[in-house]
């Protein structure tokens, strides 16, 4: 067997599951789940007409490059939403399942297993970055993302000797689970380091759709306004998932630098990864619409709107700039760790929350997701309202335990 494989640690899920093992919730509430965040809108009508429109799309070997209508699309719509003049479709932008596929992918073709590099991930973070850098023989390197820095990542605490050891940098903006964009002053930053050390920067942007009032900034917009016109060592990463709630199609591209792209199809071709024609006749219907993105963008909305100024009766928590999470502190209120307050609210109003210790790891001291949770609004508004209702009385029952 692979011995990189032994260096995994358990997903996040199970280790919450083993957490609630013998936990019995109260019978009384009907379960709630905060604790995974799968978007729980309904697919839109026209995205299912046009699936059973195109089965005749399982009928054929898909081509990994993807078809010419759908990598056109997807061209389309980021020259809309992010005021940049249109990538070539034919070498800048790659159809794939999802941005989780690709961002474990994208580690694979651009890193030298006999280099033993540095691959710099935010913390807390995506599971699958640093997977995918075990995996690919390189080490990760985490920067902390606390509250004293916006929750943003702070590249100047990274010693001169990990810079020159990086040959890759993740980002998550907006941030899963803090919610945190980076700014046009961030990127030029980063922008400037990976000139200086070569590194990759793999921008993960699938929660782009879901902000409050200003659409978050984009790695190829930010590298656009910079004069950055080739996106040099940039690929961003981005999904139909969270912005037309399709978790299931498994639809996503990367788009960026050429040279990676195409090192990235041949990856890809011996991969097996390619995508059925049906599903990507649903994806170009589905980049060629806004209109349900809008309507989607509301609900969400509407929900943090309703529920945080609620939460905040309770919690330390706050807006985040854009995403469907919430990212609360709990001890100070409550003087629970996060997974005893996962476990006891589950155990007391069956509503399950993930402690955000099981997204981080520990780093330069400390583990910047300890004594915090993480809130999926993904829900109907009344689901989520009656969840966080149910959170407000816990924290007001334990505080009368204290």
């Amino acid at each position: 067997m692979n011995p990189l494989l032994n260096r995994l640690q358990p997903y996040p899920f199970e280790k919450l599951r083993k957490l609630f093992t013998d936990a019995r919730p109260d019978a009384a509430f009907e379960h709630i789940n905060f604790g995974i965040g799968e978007p729980k809108h309904s697919t839109p009508y026209f995205i299912r007409r046009t699936l059973r429109d195109n089965l005749s799309g399982l009928s054929k070997y898909p081509a990994t490059l993807g078809t010419l209508a759908l990598r056109e699309s997807i061209a389309v719509w980021l020259n809309r939403r992010y005021q940049i003049p249109a990538l070539d479709p034919t070498t800048q932008i790659l159809p794939t399942l999802g941005s989780r596929e690709a961002l474990f992918s994208i580690a694979q073709t651009v890193l030298d297993p006999s280099e033993h590099g540095i691959v710099v991930c935010p913390n807390p973070f995506y599971q699958i970055y640093e997977g995918a850098t075990y995996l690919a023989g390189a080490e990760p390197y985490f920067v902390n993302a606390v509250a004293e820095k916006n929750f943003g990542c702070d590249y100047d605490s990274i010693p001169e000797s990990v810079w020159q050891k990086t040959k890759l940098v993740y980002v998550c903006s907006p941030g899963n689970p803090t919610g945190a964009v980076m700014n046009l002053e961030q990127w030029k930053k980063l922008f400037e380091l990976s000139d200086r050390y070569r590194f990759v920067i793999a921008s993960d942007e699938c929660y782009s759709e879901i902000y409050f009032d200003t659409p978050p900034l984009g790695g190829l917009e930010a590298a656009y306004r910079l004069g950055r016109k080739d996106y040099p060592r940039l690929i961003m990463l981005s999904s139909l998932s969270k912005r037309s709630n399709v978790p299931g199609m498994r639809s996503g591209f990367v788009a960026g630098d050429a040279q990676i792209i195409r090192q990235f199809l041949l990856y890809r071709t011996y991969h097996g990864t390619a995508m059925s024609e049906t599903i990507q006749a649903a994806s170009v219907a589905a980049w060629d619409d806004e209109k349900h993105v809008e309507e989607n963008r509301a609900k969400y909305i509407d929900k943090f709107h309703e529920t945080v100024p609620v939460l905040q009766q309770v919690l330390n928590v706050s807006m985040p700039d854009a995403s469907f999470y919430l990212w609360a502190e709990v001890y100070e209120k409550t003087g629970l760790s996060d997974t005893e307050f996962a476990r006891k609210l589950y155990e007391k109003f069956n509503v399950t929350v993930l402690p955000g210790s099981y997204l981080a790891r520990e780093a330069n001291g400390i583990n910047p997701g300890k004594n915090r949770i993480r809130i999926a609004l993904v829900a109907k508004q009344a689901e989520c309202l009656e969840g966080i209702l149910r959170i407000v009385e816990f924290v007001k029952t334990q505080r009368r335990e204290l």
